[in-house]
């Protein structure tokens, strides 16, 4: 397997359309975009149906049935639809990311202590003040975990921007395979993993400095301990 390709500095001018900086920013405008759309979806779907428990089941279901439709499927129908293009391509890909943001949402949101609740109720807070101000922030680690999540998939399938005729990192898969050259396609597939990686940790930093300290402690001291039950004493002789 040879890294020339990946070495070589010309792919990492930022002069060259056609460089690794180039084709980067590229890939994470498209999942940028898809991510956001998936969200402004998603998120309100979920947080209403967690804070009422309407429509629960309705929404999981659709949810798992948009974890199993295939997202070049998915694409290959858009492209009939609306052609080639970046619409097809963000259909795709917000059809990927909406089920683990509205699951996790929804989860989120339903793991806050029904005692937690009434008492912001007790204390005179409407509702949407209890599902913005007590039932988000408790909710955030979980909310942020599947945002995590569905950043990872877009991120690895934003490739199919390629097949559509758009750039993104997925450019050097297809034209390393289409031109047998192996070297690019390697070094594509080494930078989308890379890019990966660094989004991931870059969004977990980012869930450190969001979710409050108390709902971390909180989180922690909900983890089950193992209780070891003290020795009875000898009796004395």
């Amino acid at each position: 397997m040879s890294l020339d390709y990946l070495l070589d500095a010309a792919n990492w001018s930022l002069t060259n359309p056609e460089g690794f900086p180039q084709r980067i920013l590229e890939h994470l405008g498209y999942t940028a975009l898809a991510l956001l759309i998936a969200a402004v979806i998603a998120f309100p779907i979920g947080l209403l149906i967690g804070h009422t428990g309407r429509g629960a089941l309705l929404a999981i279901n659709l949810g798992n049935a948009g974890r199993a439709l295939p997202t070049l499927g998915v694409l290959m129908l858009a492209l009939a639809v609306v052609g080639i293009g970046l619409v097809p391509v963000t259909i795709a890909l917000v059809v990927l990311a909406i089920p683990p943001i509205l699951a996790t949402t929804y989860a989120g949101i339903r793991s806050v202590a029904d005692e937690t609740v009434d008492a912001a109720r007790g204390v005179g807070m409407t509702e949407p003040q209890i599902a913005w101000r007590v039932e988000v922030p408790i909710a955030l680690p979980i909310i942020v975990g599947g945002l995590r999540n569905a950043t990872l998939q877009v991120i690895s399938t934003a490739t199919i921007a390629a097949y559509a005729g758009l750039g993104g990192l997925g450019r050097y898969l297809f034209d390393g395979l289409a031109t047998l050259e192996y070297d690019q396609v390697v070094a594509g597939a080494i930078v989308i993993a890379a890019l990966a990686v660094v989004v991931d940790l870059a969004l977990a930093g980012t869930q450190r400095l969001l979710v409050s300290p108390g709902v971390g402690a909180r989180s922690a001291g909900n983890r089950p301990t193992t209780v070891h039950p003290e020795p009875n004493p000898e009796p004395a002789g």
